[in-house]
């Protein structure tokens, strides 16, 4: 074996990706609809750079209803008028939990995100943007 080989984290953490995993239908049970949750998977990934997410959350997007232009405006949401301000509010959250730019305004987000969410959507969007966050991770260190 080569000392550059990717790991094959399946194979050699198998219960902890099973774990992380599982998280997913539990998130998915508060609430936040597919539509919005495509959304942040696909650009956590772009800011992010993960090829192989980009392409899977994209493909998964179209699945399930999502248009080819929102998907292909999406990298410039806050110029484009395709996206609603529950959408732009939880793309904000995402960027800002992707990129923990210090100098990022968390109050000013979240009461933009109390204007559209209950505290337990914006928990469940913090949940999913941490997770998608851990799997570009885990990822990018197979490129």
């Amino acid at each position: 074996m080569s000392d550059t080989q990717t790991i094959r984290y399946y194979q050699q953490i198998p219960d902890v990706l099973s774990y992380f995993a599982a998280v997913h239908p539990l998130i998915e049970s508060h609430g936040l609809d597919r539509t919005l949750r495509d959304l942040v998977h696909l650009r956590a990934s772009q800011i992010n750079g993960c090829a192989f997410c980009i392409r899977m959350h994209t493909r998964e997007a179209r699945q399930n209803g999502e248009s080819n232009e929102r998907l292909d405006r999406l990298v410039g949401w806050r110029h484009m008028s395709d996206y609603s301000e529950r959408e732009r509010a939880a793309l904000a959250w995402t960027e800002a939990l992707t990129l923990l730019e210090r100098e990022a305004d968390y109050a000013a987000m979240r009461a933009a995100l109390r204007r559209h969410f209950s505290d337990q959507e914006i928990a469940a969007l913090t949940a999913e943007v941490a997770m998608i966050n851990l799997w570009n991770r885990m990822q990018i260190s197979c490129h």
